[in-house]
């Protein structure tokens, strides 16, 4: 394995979440991080860059690739965490283009532009590494509003293998990473909604979210900072590139 020492490593939707603890860990590990979102929601660990950027847009990807040229002189990893739903409930019907719309520019289109933007300048050196953060819904979408997420995290997954394909060959390794359910602060945040709209405990809304999933076998959701462990391991892990890891606890019974 190689280290992350002094490695430059783009972390996008790096705030929060899963993303903090991304940075965080990369940081904790000695690499040279960039991070990007919309604004900066608490605190960055000393010396990481951030960049204030709406990946949504073409533009908005263009300011970071143009930020990690400048910043960095380059990048050595990229970690694309960026994407979620906000999709109105009521099924499907009410997915109108403007959701459909908003799904992909969320959840596929930034990698597509930054990976246009920056691979190119890996694969001229030979080496680098990228990490797509995709979601089980790819392979086991959930019903209802979720169901352009699900669509899109799939595209995400799909290009992620073809672009593996094209780019390993010439030094380039591509990864993804798939979790389930995570407990970030937003998945907190719903679960105690939930529960007070139910009357519910938190550990009561909890449960009932996880008998909706299917049931997770490890009986609980992943934690951010195991899914930050997993893609700092993968970003070092010199063997690996193609495949996607999936870390939902065995909520897909068979991956």
């Amino acid at each position: 394995m190689s280290s992350l020492q002094n490695r430059r490593v783009l972390v996008t939707g790096g705030t929060k979440g899963v993303g903090r603890e991304v940075v965080a860990r990369m940081h904790a590990e000695g690499a040279r991080v960039l991070t990007t979102a919309r604004s900066l929601s608490g605190e960055l660990p000393p010396d990481v860059i951030f960049v204030s950027s709406d990946l949504t847009t073409a533009a908005g990807c263009a300011t970071v690739a143009e930020a990690v040229h400048e910043r960095l002189g380059g990048v050595d990893v990229i970690v694309h965490v960026a994407g979620g739903s906000s999709a109105p409930a009521g099924g499907f019907s009410v997915l109108d283009d403007v959701e459909w719309e908003r799904a992909l520019n969320f959840n596929l289109m930034p990698a597509v532009r930054l990976d246009r933007a920056l691979a190119p300048g890996m694969v001229e050196r030979g080496q680098g590494v990228i990490i797509h953060v995709t979601s089980i819904q790819g392979r086991l979408p959930l019903p209802a509003s979720t169901t352009a997420y699900a669509a899109a995290k799939a595209a995400l997954s799909n290009y992620s293998k073809s672009l593996s394909k094209e780019i390993s060959p010439k030094g380039v390794r591509v990864l993804r990473v798939s979790p389930g359910w995570i407990e970030t602060e937003a998945a907190t945040a719903f679960v105690n909604e939930l529960a007070a709209k139910a009357g519910h405990s938190y550990e009561e809304a909890k449960a009932g979210v996880m008998q909706a999933l299917g049931g997770i076998p490890l009986g609980r959701p992943a934690q951010p900072r195991e899914v930050a462990d997993l893609i700092a391991f993968l970003a070092i892990s010199e063997g690996l590139t193609g495949q996607e890891f999936i870390i939902d606890g065995g909520t897909i019974p068979v991956a």
